[in-house]
Order: structure tokens, then sequence, then C-alpha cells
């Protein structure tokens, strides 16, 4: 089987699909369907969602979903050759990251009850899911457990994941000529760099929140006193408790300067995929694979946020069920093999343990 596996992979992986190339995702969801046809003998559906195409196989009311996507970070180009097999790794744009995890589900629905699970990919995932979390958020709200194909964590199951906060911070000062006279401006580039210090001190190392400045604008030319300076802020954290406190203290920032103004724009984007989501899918996972004679999982907490992060806030999630690898969004980007056909067969008796 894994020979099979590894053209499928192949096929979808030389089909390169940016999430920002709707015509690419469009495609890469036809390749996907043709093998669906080959593997499982009948076509899923691909429906649009707000005008991105979704591949949709299998209940329209799961209990179980696997939760895939079939875009990527990666520009048409990116990658030369495609595709490239040397001994037991296979790489290329997209195949850690995910479409490896797109073949270990589909190959995992081989024998299983479609009136009872379904197999979804997006096709923006890598940009936020904008069009698409309205539809994960409702699948999970019905279903027993979501099973994301993301790729693991070196094998370990992923059982929790930050959540996401984007923030942008302008402050609006007033110009004035910096040599001449400087004190009748309100000078925004110092008003955001005590902002900035202010950010810092809000992240928590000991529960794993960060409160990162990252792209910072300031001034229009070199004698002026700023007028205007935006600054962006990307805060992650493993608890919806931290996230909020967060939240509320970059609300009440304030300028020093009386004189100047703040506008804060942005907020939680991804809500954490927290433990309390995960412990009990991962059980039994463990207990899935002792009857396989596999050898013991593992788990981790990842800073990274996924579509589980969504279907967390609904139901029983498990993450990281994709391929063993490396390189996500690297040119090094890889998968083993050899752990395709095994991963795969995990998936599918663990869908049969929860339908129990």
């Amino acid at each position: 089987m894994t020979d099979q596996m590894l053209k499928d992979l192949q096929a979808l992986v030389e089909c390169e699909s940016p999430s920002s190339d709707l015509a690419a995702c469009a495609k890469v969801l036809e390749v996907a369907n043709q093998i669906t046809a080959k593997v499982i003998g009948t076509s899923a559906e691909i429906i649009q969602e707000s005008g991105r195409p979704v591949y949709w196989l299998g209940s329209k009311n799961p209990e179980v979903v696997l939760l895939t996507h079939l875009d990527t970070v990666w520009p048409i180009g990116s990658f030369a050759p495609l595709w490239r097999v040397d001994g037991d790794i296979a790489s290329g744009p997209g195949v850690f990251d995910m479409k490896s995890g797109f073949i270990q589900a589909l190959y995992a629905m081989r024998g299983q009850d479609l009136d009872r699970v379904a197999l979804i990919a997006t096709t923006d995932e890598e940009t936020g899911s904008a069009t698409s979390r309205k539809l994960i958020e409702e699948v999970s709200k019905k279903a027993k457990a979501v099973l994301v194909m993301e790729a693991s964590l070196d094998g370990k199951l992923k059982i929790g994941r930050k959540g996401t906060s984007m923030y942008q911070i302008t402050i609006h000062g007033r110009a004035a000529h910096a040599g001449l006279e400087p004190e009748k401006g309100i000078n925004a580039t110092v008003e955001i760099s005590k902002i900035v210090s202010k950010l810092i001190a809000l992240e928590n190392k000991e529960l794993g929140t960060s409160v990162v400045p990252t792209v910072m604008t300031s001034g229009s030319t070199t004698n002026t006193v700023p007028a205007l300076a935006s600054l962006d802020v990307d805060s992650r954290s493993f608890t919806m408790a931290e996230m909020k406190r967060v939240e509320q203290a970059i609300r009440a920032l304030k300028p020093e300067n009386d004189a100047a103004r703040i506008e804060i724009t942005g907020g939680i984007n991804r809500p954490p995929m927290e433990t309390s989501a995960t412990s009990e899918l991962y059980e039994l996972a463990e207990k899935v694979a002792v009857k396989l004679a596999m050898a013991p999982l593992g788990s981790a907490s990842v800073g990274g946020a996924s579509d589980g992060n969504f279907a967390a806030i609904h139901t029983k999630v498990l993450d990281g069920l994709g391929s063993l690898g490396g390189g996500a969004h690297a040119n090094n980007e890889h998968v083993l093999v050899s752990h395709l056909e095994p991963r795969s067969n995990l998936i599918a008796a663990l869908i049969k343990e929860i339908l129990l």
C-alpha cells in the first residue's frame, strides 16, 4: 500500500497550491478527487464556502471528522525539483504540511461508514481560515470527534496548541520641524516606543504566553517630528484566560502624552486548543497504538495554531495525526515514507474505536 500512497502523494505535491492562488487551489482539489475515486470508489463533493473550494467526502452530519487542508505556503515555482524521493525521505512543497496528511486520511477512510464519517479539506488554512472557519465550527458542533491531520512532532500527537491574537496599534501625533521647533510636535515614534516596553511586560513565560512586537513603521522624513507610528503585535497563549488578560491590557494602553491619540485594532484570531478538549482522544489513541503493536505515540503542546483550534471550542479533538518528517514552511520540507502506511492504519483503527 505504501507504494500507491507515495504515487498519490506525488500527484498532490506536483499540483502546486499556494493559498493565494484560487485557481491552483481548485485544481488540487480536482486531483484529490481523482485520487479519491480510485482509492474509495466514489467521488467527494467540491463545495464553495465564501468563494473558496472545499473538498468533502462522506456524511454531511458526521460523528467523526477528519480535518485537512490542501493549500500551502509555497508560491508556484519555489521548489526544483518539485518532487524527490531519496531513500525513506520524500520532499516537495506541502508534502509535510500537509498533503501527506490528506493521503493518510483518505486511505484511512477505506471501509469506513461514510454515513458517519467525513473527510474535509479546506484551501485557506495557511492564511488564517477566514472563509472556512464557520464551516469548521458548524461541523464540529455536531461531531463526537475531530481528528486533525496536521503533521506530528517527531511522531508525537499534538494535544495543545496556542491560540493566536493579532493587533495593530497606531499612534497619531503631530508633525513639526525637527530642527526649528520640535517642541511644537507630538512625536509618535517616542510614544510607540513606550508602548513597546509595556507590551513586552505582558508576556508570561511560565504559562507560555508571548506578546511580540513585530512590524513597526514611523515617520515621514528625517527632519520632521513623526506624526504617525504603527506597530503590529503577535500574541499567543495556551489558555483563553491568558489571551483575555493580554487583550484587556492591550485595549487599556494609553499614550503618555495626553495630546497623542492611540488607535487599537485586531484581537483574538484563533482560540487555544486546550488539553481539556484533547486528553480523552489522546488516551484512546495510545490504546489503539498498543493494539496495533506500535510504540507509544507520545504527546506535545506547540506554539503554532491549526484548524483544530476552532474545532476544540465545540468538541473533542486530537491533532498531529499526520506524517512524520520535518521542515514545515522550510525548503527542506519532507516526510518519512515508511511511516505513511502505519500512521494511516492508526487513524483507521482510531475512527472505528470512536464509533463503537
